[in-house]
């Protein structure tokens, strides 16, 4: 049987048992297991005072001579679960997967990603609650000074070499690094031989020019009609014939409008336009028109309610994206931004009569008794807004300063 025996530690004095993190996991299965806080205590005072004589450690069970504080010996325990040959299998096999696990253990090391990839293929590398059983000649049943004594000496072994715990677990060092040696060298021999290249100028003299590509499809003035499935055979289950109808008719006109921009002139110049988001393509899809059940499902899928959907409407049809980031979004500008803004807004007044009074909230410019505001948008630009029905909507699109913002939502009333 593979044993190892390891000579008594000198007391330890001023430090933690466990300097490494899985020694500290080790300890902690002790305390969970363990029923009595006081017999803890007692045996962490009887591992510091150098009780426990040289141990043994041996598959499944660990093993020291612990003197009482009257000299008393008493031959402690403690087992532990072997691993079986199917763990044993998949552990092999995650170590052997990453040539860093292979290297950590060689340093002395279980770094936490190798036992949770143990984890994750079933095998629990580190014991928990109830794995660590007590057996001492005391006569305790549970864990008793003398069991805790010696858990806290194999802690400090742990430090110092973790292939103590897998021994524990049922293979010795050696044992598990031939073991490993063998899946590398299988799996080295399982890689086929590169393929033999030929010379460069051999390939380029074999090259036949391909075709060339075919020229770009022609503009379409108008979208094409989509099918038409409302029909009288009753649709499949699940299937919303209506939004199915309108999804196909939105596709139609997003490809046509893709189409007249990569044939414009400077195409591959234009910026790509972000992705959007799930809640910026409902209210693209309700500024199309959807039928009534659609656009209440847009509503509900992207959280409006009808009304807000409809703000939310008016504002892309000013800008599209940006638009509907001012509509929702509520910041507050650099001071730099707002000292060039009042700037720019005396400049608009300037020899004009007095400039109208305003309340500047955040990014919202509102002018005092009037029922207008201008926002200032993320994008640099101030986008104007007229109060109805109580409520600030959309009434322009972007803006270069204030003033302009302003005059064109004033020029609307």
């Amino acid at each position: 049987m593979t044993e190892r025996t390891f000579d008594a530690l000198p007391p330890v004095v001023g430090q933690a048992f466990a300097q490494s993190w899985w020694g500290r996991v080790w300890l902690q299965a002790l305390e969970d297991t363990a029923l009595d806080g006081r017999q803890v205590k007692a045996g962490r005072r009887l591992a510091r005072c150098a009780a426990v004589g040289a141990v043994s450690v041996r598959p499944g069970r660990i093993t020291a001579i612990v003197h009482d504080p009257d000299g008393t010996p008493y031959r402690s325990d403690v087992m532990v679960q072997q691993l079986g040959a199917d763990d044993w299998d998949r552990l092999l096999d995650v170590v052997a997967d990453r040539a860093g696990h292979i290297a950590a253990l060689l340093d002395r090391d279980i770094p936490p990603h190798l036992v949770e990839d143990a984890a994750a293929a079933g095998v629990e590398l580190l014991p928990g609650i109830g794995d660590l059983e007590p057996e001492c000649g005391c006569g305790a049943w549970d864990h008793c000074p003398h069991t805790v004594a010696l858990c806290h000496l194999v802690a400090r072994l742990l430090d110092q070499d973790p292939f103590v715990l897998l021994l524990m677990r049922g293979r010795a060092e050696q044992e598990l690094l031939d073991e490993l040696q063998a899946r590398t060298t299988r799996a080295a021999a399982s890689i086929p031989e590169p393929a033999v290249g030929v010379p460069a100028r051999e390939a380029f003299a074999a090259y036949e020019p391909l075709p060339g590509l075919p020229g770009p499809p022609p503009p379409v003035d108008v979208t094409g009609r989509p099918p038409v499935l409302t029909t009288g055979t009753p649709a499949a289950p699940g299937v919303d014939v209506e939004a199915l109808e309108f999804l196909i008719a939105d596709a139609a006109a997003r490809a046509r409008r893709l189409l007249a921009e990569a044939l414009a002139p400077a195409h591959e110049l234009t910026p790509v336009p972000a992705e959007l988001t799930l809640r910026q393509d409902a209210v693209r899809l309700a500024a199309a028109g959807p039928p009534d059940a659609v656009a209440a499902r847009l509503a509900a899928g992207c959280g409006y309610g009808r009304a807000d959907l409809a703000r939310a409407v008016r504002a892309w049809e000013h800008g599209g994206p940006a638009a509907l980031a001012v509509l929702e979004e509520e910041w507050t500008p650099g001071p730099e931004v707002l000292a060039r803004a009042r700037a720019g807004w005396a400049e608009v007044w300037e020899g004009d009569g007095k400039a109208p009074g305003l309340r500047v909230t955040r990014n919202h410019w509102t002018v005092v008794g009037a029922g207008v505001q201008v926002r200032y948008g993320r994008d640099g630009g101030w986008w104007p807004y007229r109060k109805e029905g109580g409520r600030w909507q959309p009434a322009g699109g972007r803006e270069r300063d204030p003033g302009a913002a302003l005059a064109h939502v004033l020029a609307q009333n």
